[in-house]
């Protein structure tokens, strides 16, 4: 399965807003031909638990750190406890993450702090050279406030270079796994 990175995609809800981000970048894949119709909500959830193992010790050495800064975080009991009845509705929240929008094939969540302002869009759409096969692309979005927002990106830029295409796999490689 090819991961690629790619433009901001138009039809996200967050494209009309894309100019006054200080950080944006969008990865895709291709989910294979003859896939089942999945649900928004399905990718909403794979999102949460497609992490893989090393980037889900990162998370938990980000969270004491950040910590110290008096930044949000969310704790893995929290997490564990509203993923069995995570629906992925608007305002609903899952760890550090908000779920700020929903459309029929876009979930768009992430958090304010007083650092930086964050958003990613899950979105899955008609795939642009295959019309019969579908997309997945997330698009990340990052507004900083002050150095400390500015400061605290530089360390995780090359770390969500990373991380991201790694969960893109592993949500199509789940979706697609499922019946």
């Amino acid at each position: 399965m090819k991961i690629k990175k790619t433009e901001f995609p138009e039809k996200s809800v967050l494209s009309p807003g894309k100019k006054d981000f200080d950080y944006v970048d969008s990865f895709e894949g291709e989910l294979i031909r003859g896939s089942r119709n999945i649900d928004i909500t399905e990718i909403g959830n794979a999102f949460f638990t497609s992490g893989p193992k090393w980037g889900k010790k990162m998370f938990a050495f980000r969270n004491k750190i950040v910590r110290l800064f008096g930044l949000k975080t969310g704790s893995e009991t929290e997490k564990q406890q509203l993923e069995q009845d995570f629906k992925c509705e608007v305002g609903e929240r899952m760890g550090i993450f908000t779920v700020f929008d929903k459309t029929d094939n876009e979930i768009v969540i992430g958090e304010d702090d007083k650092h930086l302002d964050f958003r990613v869009s899950l979105l899955f759409d008609e795939n642009k050279n295959h019309f019969d096969e579908k997309s997945l692309t997330i698009s990340t979005t990052v507004k900083f406030h002050n150095w400390l927002g500015v400061l605290y990106f530089l360390p995780v830029r090359p770390f969500h270079k990373l991380i991201v295409p790694a969960m893109l796999r592993n949500m199509i490689g789940q979706l697609e796994n499922k019946k």
